[in-house]
């Protein structure tokens, strides 16, 4: 009877000191200037997770402006571990699963915080102005959700991100150089326009191989041919799903069968997945909505924000109309973003090349510990820092790219011995004192 209760005490002591820690830490988060609403999370891979919010400046030159709360996701490793700060583009209610960890922090048992980009899901600001919808205002979130956190981890940051995330972390490296010791981007374009011009060329000339190119190519061609018939049951389709546009159904249609190549090689989908010329219009259909679906093109939607973004400083890519254009309805694809994906308030948005030229030559004058990560069949990568960013005198800076990899490339998805040179870089950096 003695060892029972001597056991049982042991475990209530035990339990008691768990708690201790936990709301030690939580206590540690409640008590960073600027964070509130500190709420524990269920995870399976972290010691503990929180979500919370951190007060940010809608004008991050300018208090009087206003206020907004910003969802941070943090995940506990050890607050002397390794933390990655995961620079988000859109949204961050991924993180919130029980089962999430991100790559970085997988790889070297490192603490995580995830930060939404402002404008998107529960970071938005109340009234919504635009005019503070900018990467500058952005990075200023994330500058001062590293210095309030700073209190709390101790150890060595990396800053992450994939696509605009990965966008966002080159950005943040650029303006802030000191923030972090590490920075991993993964797929991320630096566009030099609205439409960059790169992106057309990368897919009628290089992705791929020729037989695929022609595959895709001849794809489109069937979609056309078959417009006439598909017509009614791609509005049915539309109309189904609620789907809102600016332009007519038709143009729509066109603007999917543009877009198909881009999302075919950008997500890495077999062209052996063409349905035969022999199979039936519904398969046709479904062939499209599927790899290139219309609901890219409604407005207003859930990314309005990123195509405001796009419009002024981030820049997107163009169409070719190329052996299409005179079975098609649009004429003219130029200006298609602010026609098709803005609201008629905010087409007036000029495109500033500021944020690219001062990235670039960051890039170029500097030598910071970034790894850049791309595949080699993602169309972005038409408008990545491979193409041009010369590391050969670079002590740190590296840029691999995955054979065939697509937008989905990470560093786990590296040949064996990519794979080995980014862990053993990333090591040595984080060993460093």
């Amino acid at each position: 009877m003695k060892s029972i209760i001597t056991i049982l005490a042991l475990l209530l002591c035990t339990l008691s000191w768990a708690q201790v820690d936990t709301t030690l830490f939580m206590r540690q988060l409640m008590g960073v200037k600027g964070v509130s609403d500190v709420k524990p999370l269920k995870s399976t891979t972290y010691n503990e997770k929180y979500v919370l919010k951190m007060k940010q400046m809608v004008d991050g030159e300018n208090a009087d402006k206003g206020t907004f709360q910003q969802r941070v996701i943090v995940g506990l490793k050890g607050t002397d571990r390794p933390t990655v700060l995961v620079t988000e583009g859109y949204f961050a209610h991924y993180a919130l699963q029980p089962n999430y960890i991100e790559e970085l922090s997988s790889l070297f048992d490192a603490n995580v915080v995830v930060c939404e980009y402002r404008y998107f899901a529960e970071s938005v600001p109340t009234p919504l102005n635009w005019n503070y919808m900018t990467v500058d205002n952005s990075l200023r979130d994330l500058h001062r959700v590293r210095q309030a956190l700073g209190t709390v981890f101790t150890g060595k940051w990396l800053s992450t991100g994939i696509s605009k995330g990965g966008q966002t972390t080159m950005f943040y490296r650029a303006t802030y150089p000191e923030d972090v010791d590490v920075s991993v981007s993964y797929v991320a374009p630096l566009n030099r326009s609205l439409e960059d011009g790169r992106h057309e060329p990368f897919l009628a000339k290089h992705v791929g191989t020729a037989e695929e190119r022609q595959a895709v190519f001849e794809a489109q061609k069937e979609m056309m041919v078959r417009k006439p018939r598909l017509m009614e049951r791609f509005k049915q389709f539309c109309d189904k799903k609620g789907y809102t546009f600016n332009l007519s159904y038709e143009d729509v249609y066109d603007y999917c069968v543009m877009e198909y190549p881009f999302a075919l090689w950008q997500w890495g989908t077999p062209t052996s997945t063409i349905p035969p010329k022999t199979d039936s219009d519904e398969a046709w259909l479904d062939y499209l909505t599927t790899t290139a679906g219309p609901d890219y093109f409604t407005c207003p939607s859930n990314f309005t924000p990123f195509f405001v973004q796009a419009a002024r400083e981030l820049g997107y890519y163009g169409y070719s109309q190329k052996g299409l254009k005179k079975m098609m309805t649009v004429k003219n694809t130029k200006g298609y973003l602010k026609k098709m994906m803005l609201p008629q308030e905010l087409r007036d948005i000029k495109f500033d090349k500021k944020l690219y030229k001062r990235t670039k030559k960051f890039l170029k004058k500097n030598d910071p510990k970034h790894i850049f990560i791309y595949g080699e069949i993602d169309p972005w990568s038409a408008s990545g820092v491979a193409g041009w960013l010369d590391c050969s005198k670079k002590q740190n800076m590296r840029v691999y790219v995955q054979p065939r990899g697509s937008h989905k490339t990470r560093i786990s998805t590296m040949p064996q011995e990519m794979k080995a040179d980014i862990m053993s870089r990333l090591t040595k950096w984080l060993e460093e004192k």
